[in-house]
């Protein structure tokens, strides 16, 4: 039997101000136990130490108007804990909280959400077993 793939294998971001979106990510995604996998003069990729997917890839925009916006992207997180330090470290990274942690009983779970130096919705999830 074929092990199960993951639905995503990577996600592209570009971003206007490159310095300001690589500080915000690595911040906000530590607390997650995800990491720079890979760097290169305009491009960091992140993942989990033990498998390079699924993963997000940070690009320089070549131009303003090139930039991701509008996206929604939700990282998973092991616990609230992980929650909290996410928000923390976003809004530390100058990030803007859209939604500080907390319980939402709609989705069974804990989250944050946090826009980046984007405008991009940024959330971390901890599912809870009901």
């Amino acid at each position: 039997m074929e092990a199960a793939m993951p639905f995503v294998h990577h996600l592209g971001v570009f971003a206007s101000d490159f310095e300001a979106s690589e500080r915000f990510y690595t911040s906000v995604l530590a607390p997650l136990g995800i990491g720079v996998g890979y760097r290169a003069d305009g491009v960091t990729e992140y993942w989990h130490p033990e498998r390079d997917t699924p993963s997000l890839s940070l690009e320089r925009a070549e131009q303003a108007n090139a930039a991701t916006r509008g996206m929604h992207i939700a990282f998973t997180a092991g616990s609230r804990d992980a929650v909290d330090a996410f928000h923390a470290a976003a809004v530390a990274a100058g990030g803007t909280s859209r939604h500080p942690p907390r319980s939402w009983g709609e989705y069974r779970a804990y989250c944050s959400f946090v826009s980046d130096p984007d405008g991009n919705n940024v959330e971390a999830v901890h599912k809870e077993i009901p």
